[in-house]
C-alpha cells in the first residue's frame, strides 16, 4: 500500500514484550545514577526504601484507573484519550502535551547517560574532538556521537515491525535484570556485609525543618518520574495481541520490579563507598569532586565487590537499562503523537504510517528533538527531566480524574474511590515539584521553571493555531 492512511497498526506484540517496554520504561539511567545523586543525598538508605515502597502502593492504585479506562477505550493514546473523551478536545490537548514533555525528555537523557559508563572508566576514549563547557558541565564530540549512535540505532529498529522493538528490548531486560541480581547476590553472600553498613538509615543532616519526613517525602515526589513507563501500556493497546484485562498485572509487575530495582541498587550504592570514607554520608557528599569509578556510588560497590569482573557487568547493566529507555519513550512518543493527529489535534502528517505499519513521521519527529539535545550537555538537560515529573503528575491525574468520572456516571463506588485517590496524589506530587518548602529538597531549579513556562506558552499558540485552523 502507497497510501499511508490506508493503513493500520498491527497487533504484533505479545505479552512479554509489552512488559518488557513498560519495565524498561521504569528502569532507565537514574536507577544507576541517582542513587548517589539523588536518593541517598535526600533521604539515605532507610528513606529510599520507605519513599519508593509508598510510591510504587500509589502507583499500584492509579494503575486501577489505567485498567479500567483501558477498558473501555483500548486505542493508542493512552492518557490523551482519556482526557479528551472524559473533558473535551481542550483538556485532551493539555494532557497529551505534558505527557509529550514527559516522554520526550527522557530519550535525550538516556542517550547522553551513556557517556558517563566510559567516563566512569580510567581511560575515557569518548573524550575527544571539539570540547566546551554548559552549566558546569563538560562535552565532547566523541560523547555527542556516542548518543547520536545509540539514537540512530533504535531509530532504526522503531521504523521496523514494532515486534522487533520488543523482542529487543525483552532482550535488553532480561540481561538488565540479570546483572543486577548478580550484583546482589554478591552482597547478599558476602561475608564483610552487614546492616550496619547502612548506618544511619536516614542522612544525618539538619533535621529540624521537617525532619525523617521530609527527607522521604523529597525522594517520594520523584514517583512520577521514577516510575513512569507502566503507563506505555496503554499507548500499545492496538499493537498489543493479548487481552485487555491481562494489562493490569502487566502494570502491576512492573511496577514492583521497578520498586524492586530501585531500592537494591540504593542499597548496593550505600555500600559503596571506598576505603577513605567511613561512613556512606561522607562519601555521598564527595561524590561531586570523585572521578572515574568511585563518582558513581553503583558503579564504586559492583568494583568493590567484584573487581573487574563487576565493572563490566555494571556497565553492561547500565547500558542495557539506558537503552530500553530509549526503545520505550521512542515507542511512547510516537503513539502518542499519532494518536493525536489521528484525533486531529495534530497535523495528519504524524499520523503517516510506512510499510511496517509504524509511525514513521512521529518517530523521525522524536529523533530530531532527541539529537538536538545532546549538544546541551546532561546538567542542562537535567532541567528538562525536572519538568518531565510534572507531564507525568499531569497525566497520572487526568487518567485518574476521568476513571472516577466515568465511575461516577455508571456508579461503580470502587473505581471512584480509586479514581479520586489518585487523582489526590497526582495534584500533590504536582504541587510539591511546583511550590518551594523550606527543609524539603525536591522543587524545580529556577532554570526548570523558565523551560516550564516556555513550554505551557508554545501550548497554547500551538493549540490556538491548531484550533482556529479547525474552525
Amino acid at each position: 500500500m502507497s497510501d499511508g492512511e490506508s493503513k493500520t497498526l498491527e497487533r504484533r506484540l505479545s505479552l512479554i514484550n509489552v512488559w518488557s517496554i513498560a519495565f524498561g520504561g521504569i528502569i532507565g539511567w537514574g536507577s544507576f545514577v541517582m542513587p548517589g545523586t539523588v536518593f541517598l543525598k535526600r533521604a539515605g538508605p532507610g528513606g529510599t526504601l520507605i519513599a519508593m515502597e509508598i510510591a510504587a502502593f500509589i502507583m499500584l492504585i492509579i494503575s486501577y484507573s489505567y485498567a479500567y479506562m483501558m477498558k473501555r477505550y483500548p486505542v493508542s493514546g493512552g492518557e490523551f484519550v482519556y482526557a479528551k473523551k472524559a473533558f473535551g478536545a481542550t483538556n485532551g490537548f493539555i494532557c497529551a502535551w505534558f505527557l509529550s514533555l514527559c516522554y520526550i525528555c527522557i530519550i535525550p537523557m538516556n542517550a547522553t547517560a551513556l557517556c558517563l559508563i566510559f567516563r566512569s572508566m580510567e581511560q575515557n576514549i569518548l573524550q575527544f574532538g571539539f570540547h566546551y563547557v554548559i552549566a558546569g558541565y563538560d562535552i565532547y564530540f566523541g560523547e555527542i556521537l556516542l548518543a547520536f549512535a545509540a539514537l540512530l540505532i533504535i531509530t532504526f529498529v522503531s521504523l521496523k515491525p514494532v515486534n522487533l522493538a520488543g523482542k529487543l528490548q525483552t532482550i535488553f531486560v532480561m540481561i538488565l535484570l540479570s546483572g543486577v541480581l548478580i550484583l546482589c547476590a554478591s552482597l547478599i553472600f558476602n561475608p564483610e556485609v552487614s546492616a550496619e553498613g547502612l548506618n544511619p538509615a536516614f542522612h544525618p543532616r539538619d533535621l529540624s525543618h521537617g525532619g525523617i519526613a521530609f527527607q522521604i517525602i523529597s525522594v517520594l515526589v520523584t514517583a512520577p518520574w521514577a516510575y513512569v513507563g507502566y503507563d506505555i501500556v496503554p499507548q500499545l493497546a492496538e499493537e498489543s495481541n493479548f487481552p485487555v484485562p491481562k494489562v493490569k498485572s502487566i502494570m502491576d509487575t512492573s511496577i514492583l520490579c521497578g520498586c524492586f530495582v530501585y531500592v537494591v541498587l540504593a542499597m548496593i550504592g550505600a555500600y559503596g563507598m571506598p576505603e577513605k570514607f567511613t561512613t556512606w554520608p561522607e562519601y555521598i557528599e564527595a561524590l561531586p569532586s570523585l572521578h572515574g569509578v568511585e563518582s558513581i556510588a553503583v558503579f564504586s560497590a559492583a568494583k568493590k565487590f567484584l573487581g573487574s569482573f563487576g565493572i563490566i557487568l555494571i556497565s553492561i547493566s547500565a547500558a542495557m537499562a539506558m537503552l530500553t529507555g530509549i526503545v520505550s519513550f521512542f515507542t511512547a512518543s510516537s503513539r502518542l503523537l499519532y494518536s493525536m493527529s489521528r484525533e486531529n489535534m495534530l497535523p495528519l502528517w504524524f499520523s503517516r504510517l510506512n510499510e511496517s505499519h509504524v509511525p514513521v513521521n512521529a518517530v523521525l519527529f522524536c529523533l530530531i528533538i532527541s539529537a538536538i539535545a545532546p549538544f546541551a550537555g546532561r546538567n542542562a538537560l537535567g532541567w528538562t527531566v525536572d519538568m518531565s515529573s510534572i507531564g507525568g503528575a499531569v497525566s497520572l491525574a487526568y487518567t485518574s480524574l476521568a476513571a472516577a468520572y466515568f465511575a461516577y456516571h455508571e456508579r461503580e463506588l470502587y473505581m471512584i474511590i480509586l479514581g479520586s485517590a489518585g487523582f489526590i496524589f497526582s495534584v500533590m506530587f504536582a504541587l510539591l515539584l511546583l511550590i518551594p518548602v523550606e527543609g524539603l529538597d525536591c522543587s524545580l531549579e529556577g532554570p526548570s521553571y523558565i523551560l516550564l513556562i516556555v513550554w505551557v506558552i508554545l501550548g497554547m499558540i500551538f493549540y490556538g493555531v491548531s484550533h482556529k485552523r479547525g474552525q
